[in-house]
């Protein structure tokens, strides 16, 4: 690992055993577990796509790498529990807002002595460290534990802008997305495959952040990104092609091969969301709208 510095020491959707596909060291294995934005969205009306805020899994080159710990975490972590072997794993969180962060504390591997979570971040907008916002979240009154109970070995790295992690063969590049939210994306490199996750692309981002993004996000096979949308008491339907338009431009611009849209609006029901992925699609055929269980084989 490299340019980093080591810190200082609800959902609608069953919660069914979901089985990720034989993941040898050969393959490159992408996995959903939470697909909303902003809060987690329980409702009739939520049930195929899901409501169950950011995370998701990656299998690639026998490591384990998640990104983003919302409410998706939760399930992934029972899931993972049900395997009855040591875990080792990879987190990676694009910023500290409780989307991204609520799921950590039921995470049940980090309950586990033998497990061993290595976690990253950059600095929040007001200065703490990944370490310090998943430990604030656990505080009284919010959380009856500290993350002090947590059993597992919990490895915290501070990263910065534009920085890599190696693990062995496996790149993990991040790059600032938002500067107003702090928030990073991340490129997952291996062998001639790579996926971004970038999911807080902005409307109103300026040229240079434009241009930078692309340049991050070049030619990827996959990229995850969000549909951008204002506050949520403007948020209307009807400009539903405003909100999905940012995604797809990076996506033809930086000759992407395929994209996810991730990070659904809380308001946006399974019907409008068929409709937007009709729509979307008639603008750049390679897109899925992406839901809970949506599991993706990078290169195939």
């Amino acid at each position: 690992m490299s340019n980093f510095e080591l810190s200082d020491s609800q959902s609608y959707i069953p919660e069914k055993s979901s089985t990720l596909p034989s993941s040898p060291a050969s393959e490159f294995i992408v996995q959903f577990w939470g697909v909303r934005g902003l809060i987690p969205t329980p409702s009739s009306n939520t049930s195929r796509y899901g409501g169950n805020t950011a995370c998701v899994e990656m299998h690639v080159a026998g490591k384990h790498l998640i990104f983003d710990g919302g409410t998706g975490l939760r399930i992934l972590g029972k899931t993972l529990q049900e395997q009855q072997q040591p875990l080792e794993a990879h987190l990676f969180f694009t910023n500290c807002q409780s989307n991204r962060i609520q799921g950590f504390p039921f995470f049940v591997p980090a309950f586990i002595g033998e497990n061993c979570l290595h976690i990253y971040g950059t600095a929040a907008s007001n200065g703490a460290s990944i370490k310090q916002c998943l430990y604030d979240q656990m505080l009284q009154p919010h959380f009856p534990y500290p993350l002090q109970v947590m059993q597992s070995e919990l490895q915290f790295y501070n990263l910065t802008p534009d920085s890599n992690v190696k693990l062995d063969d496996v790149t993990i590049t991040n790059a600032l997305i938002n500067q107003t939210q702090r928030s990073v994306g991340y490129r997952v490199t291996w062998k001639e495959y790579s996926v971004a996750y970038i999911t807080d692309l902005h409307q109103n981002a300026d040229q240079v952040e434009r241009e930078r993004i692309l340049q991050f996000i070049q030619g990827v096979d996959l990229l995850i990104a969000n549909g951008t949308y204002t506050a949520p008491t403007s948020h209307n339907h009807d400009s539903a092609d405003l909100l999905w338009q940012a995604a797809v431009n990076a996506a033809l611009n930086a000759g992407v091969k395929q994209l996810a849209i991730s990070h659904h609006h809380p308001d946006d029901h399974d019907d409008f969301l068929n409709q937007v992925e009709v729509y979307v699609k008639s603008a750049f055929p390679q897109t899925i709208l992406a839901y809970e269980g949506l599991v993706l084989v990078v290169g195939k």
